[in-house]
């Protein structure tokens, strides 16, 4: 029997090869547009950008600032599984904050860590910066510390858990700080969790969280880290390191209308990357989009500079 010849052979190792190289699809030539303020979507491994829009606006990411907490505090290495007590006393804006966490009972930090990443819990963040070395001065002073050293230029933090309107960033510090999180698996792992349980001591008592991320629960995505975020002064914000048409991605919007606006954006950009198909945005999502750039853009005008691009004075 007669053998390839060698060139033969190599044209069909080509050929052979060819689908797993073209699995990553172009960006398409088509615009979508999104009912977000501000967005930004990142090939992780190329770092193509794939779309960006007023990706260096600074403005609230409400409970996305929990991504800087929790990695200020893995990068303290405090023991994950050490008891803490429930603390908020540092945090002026946790005044009548609804929790089921319980003041001074204890869980563990590494409990601690999922409940602020994968269910927002407020009280979990506080908890975390309370018991950082140093004390809430040196944890703050840490998370911006680590902002500055990532490049993110847009940002600043003044607490924890993103309940202040002064927690501000851009989309695109939040690509970097995306990007950083891959340093520490484990906080992929804990906030794309559909679910857990908690169990407390000093009382003793367990309790159920759930992801406030929906995606997390649909077919067809593949979620490895996430954080959502609200406020009336940020609007429905969410971050994900994700997968999209074949690639891997970081995905950021800030600032969208409705309680699903920014869930809906997440799916227009996955289709529009993966089809080339262009979703429609509701009328009343772009009116509302269009008014907070232009409060934004007024808020910028007002203010003195003072070297952070942000929405207010700190």
């Amino acid at each position: 029997m007669l053998k390839c010849p060698k060139v033969l052979a190599l044209l069909c190792c080509l050929l052979w090869l060819t689908p797993a190289l073209s699995v990553a699809k172009a960006i398409p030539k088509t615009y979508q547009p999104l009912a977000s303020a501000s967005a930004m979507l990142v090939d992780m491994k190329s770092g193509e950008v794939l779309y960006a829009e007023h990706e260096d606006v600074a403005r609230p990411i409400a409970s996305v600032s929990k991504l800087l907490t929790v990695l200020v505090v893995l990068d303290a290495k405090q023991p994950l599984n050490e008891r803490i007590d429930v603390n908020v006393s540092d945090v002026p804006s946790m005044d009548n904050v609804v929790s089921r966490l319980r003041i001074g009972s204890t869980l563990l930090r590494k409990e601690a860590i999922a409940l602020a990443l994968m269910s927002s819990e407020n009280r979990a963040a506080a908890t975390l910066a309370h018991h950082y070395p140093g004390g809430f001065p040196a944890f703050i002073k840490a998370m911006n510390n680590k902002a500055k050293t990532l490049g993110m230029r847009h940002s600043h933090f003044v607490e924890p858990t993103g309940l202040s309107r002064l927690n501000v960033s851009s989309a695109s510090d939040l690509v970097k700080l995306l990007k950083a999180t891959q340093t520490y698996p484990i906080m992929g792992q804990l906030s794309s969790a559909k679910n857990r349980s908690v169990t407390f001591h000093k009382p003793s008592y367990s309790l159920a969280f759930y992801n406030t991320n929906p995606l997390v629960n649909k077919k067809g995505w593949k979620i490895h880290l996430t954080k959502t975020g609200y406020t009336d002064e940020a609007g429905h914000c969410l971050v994900m390191l994700t997968e999209m048409a074949g690639r891997q991605v970081a995905f950021v919007v800030l600032d969208a209308f409705g309680k699903y606006t920014h869930i809906a954006d997440a799916n227009r950009l996955k289709t529009w990357l993966s089809t080339g198909k262009v979703s429609k945005v509701p009328a009343d999502a772009l009116a509302y989009k269009q008014e907070a750039q232009q409060q934004q853009q007024t808020a910028k005008n007002q203010e003195p500079s003072d070297g952070v691009e942000t929405t207010a004075q700190h």
